[in-house]
């Protein structure tokens, strides 16, 4: 090879090469920093949950835990408040670097949460732990905003990958959940490569994750095809609803009270009577109990919808968590009802279920097909793409994160000709129903 092919060669690698360098460390920071953290908070929820569930009566001092983690945010993190959703807004428009705090606030609330009996998640303290430490390597790697952008998606995708224990559905939820009209090619190796090193991380703190299992698995057919989209169909009505329960609660919650730790308070007060009267803890925390019992025997019809009002009072009311391991349980009880209806093995529906009620309440229906083979085996593929695919299309223009940015449309007829996030769309629809409004009020006819 000649010197000026050697040149050629050069140049054209020299790029390759520093950008796999740049990200391989970063993302070893990354995954060791987001591994190590979905850790501790995993065996520190273990912890409460099990000290909750020995001591029950616990469950009374919800209402002053709200009030502590309502008066904490609002007289020390009112700019963390959003969670989630400012972690979305800093992915499309990066502003200053997320407060270090945002990880220990999150930590400390979530935990609270759940060991005073609040029903919630665990995927957005992940995530906001993740984001928050991540972001803190902005300025020692001297990163662009472009480049921070992929920082962000990459710590979605690690705290996602580690809490789960699922690396690859992790890697493509950072890049689906955070799309600006398209997925960001440029971070699929950020992405992956955290989301694996941080579930690797996780394990190798000895850090158990559930097993799940779908007994039975029928032959693929016109008929058992057509039973998974009308599952879909429903799973992803179900999505919908959850998320406008939770925009308009909390809404309501923040509209009737304006002092904020007011609102944890109060919604404290229903969900520790709500507990009293039910006479039961199986709809509260995460639930995982109820979860693998809905993939081996008829459960309660009535299950699913229990847990997403405790949920969505829980969380619009100011509590910290998550969404996604309600939705989890939501679906897979939503799933074991239709058992009732469906002639499909009820594992198999509950294991739809379980991911296709994530997939249109977060509008990320290619992570959460390869969730359910990472969580159930590659069998099940097939069915739970269908069921995903039509909880996506049936959620409509919808989600738990406000500031998340789709690209539209999903149907032409429903959306705008420019990508907008689902809050501001929803900001369009009640302008356009105040202006029909005021033309029928002054219409003469």
């Amino acid at each position: 090879m000649n010197t000026r092919n050697k040149s050629i060669l050069l140049t054209t690698l020299k790029p390759g090469i520093s950008y796999l360098l740049k990200w391989s460390l970063l993302s070893l920071c990354l995954g060791l920093t987001a591994g190590s953290a979905s850790a501790l908070f995993l065996h520190s929820l273990e912890w409460v949950t099990a000290l909750r569930e020995n001591h029950l009566w616990i469950i009374s001092l919800l209402p002053l835990a709200g009030l502590g983690i309502g008066m904490l945010y609002h007289y020390t993190g009112k700019e963390i408040e959003s969670g989630n959703n400012l972690l979305l807004s800093n992915i499309y428009h990066p502003k200053e670097i997320l407060p270090f705090k945002m990880a220990p606030w999150i930590y400390i609330c979530t935990l609270l949460t759940h060991l005073f009996g609040g029903s919630a998640g665990r995927e957005g303290t992940a995530l906001q732990m993740s984001g928050a430490l991540a972001d803190q390597f902005t300025r020692p790697f001297r990163l662009s905003s472009d480049d921070r952008k992929i920082l962000l998606t990459a710590a979605v995708s690690a705290g996602f990958g580690s809490v789960f224990g699922t690396p690859l559905a992790g890697a493509l939820f950072g890049l689906e959940v955070s799309r600006k009209g398209k997925i960001r090619y440029d971070a699929l190796f950020p992405a992956s490569a955290s989301s694996f090193l941080a579930d690797f991380v996780t394990r190798l703190w000895q850090t158990p994750h559930t097993q799940y299992h779908i007994p039975i698995l029928p032959e693929i057919s016109g008929a058992h095809i057509l039973y998974a989209c009308i599952a879909g169909i429903a799973f992803g009505l179900t999505a919908r609803i959850f998320s406008q329960l939770m925009h308009s609660l909390s809404h309501q919650f923040k509209s009737t009270m304006p002092f904020p730790p007011l609102r944890p308070f109060v919604g404290g007060i229903i969900v520790a009577f709500s507990v009293w009267a039910l006479d039961t803890s199986k709809y509260i925390g995460l639930g995982i109990p109820s979860i693998l019992q809905s993939f081996e025997h008829p459960i309660p019809v009535y299950d699913f919808a229990l847990k997403m009002v405790l949920t969505v009072l829980t969380l619009s009311s100011g509590f910290k968590g998550g969404e996604v391991t309600p939705l989890f349980f939501i679906g897979a009880t939503l799933g074991n009802a239709l058992s009732y209806f469906l002639p499909l093995p009820i594992g198999l529906l509950s294991g739809m279920g379980f991911v296709a009620v994530f997939a249109g309440a977060t509008n990320t229906p290619i992570a959460c097909t390869f969730m359910a083979m990472e969580l159930f085996g590659p069998a099940c593929g097939l069915y739970a793409g269908i069921a995903c695919v039509f909880a996506y299309l049936t959620s409509g223009h919808n989600g738990i994160y406000t500031k998340q940015i789709l690209p539209l449309p999903k149907y032409k007829f429903w959306s705008s000709k420019n990508l907008i996030s689902i809050e501001d769309q929803k900001k369009l629809r009640q302008q356009s129903r105040k202006k029909c409004d005021a033309s029928q009020t002054h219409d003469p006819n």
